[in-house]
């Protein structure tokens, strides 16, 4: 009599969380680039250097709050809606449904 072995159960390979400073600077370039605004005249409403706005911006920076709230001001966003747009990102996708197989696959001999 043959034995019946089930397949194991495939597994998604677990993608890397993004950080948070990239999700921040994706959101500050986005913002930035919905004003028309150039990364010279954001960084220069707020008070910072034209190269730390980059930096912010290509993720590279953990900037301080009041950095980020200095720079969301600038863009006339405020702190909460900036940090709510970046937390929005940071949500997983929904799982596509998939269809019921009734579990294990198995082979027969």
């Amino acid at each position: 009599m043959a034995s019946i072995l089930p397949f194991p159960s495939p597994r998604t390979p677990r993608q890397p969380e993004p950080l948070w400073r990239e999700l921040l600077g994706a959101e500050l370039r986005r913002l930035r680039h919905e004003r028309g605004d150039t990364l010279t005249e954001t960084a220069e409403a707020a008070g910072v250097s034209p190269q730390y706005l980059s930096e912010m911006e290509r993720g590279l920076k953990e900037p301080s709050s009041e950095m980020i709230a200095a720079v969301a001001g600038a863009l006339d966003s405020s702190l909460l809606e900036l940090t709510s747009a970046v937390a929005q990102g940071l949500r997983p996708a929904e799982p596509a449904a998939q269809p019921a197989t009734g579990g294990a696959f198995a082979l027969a001999a």
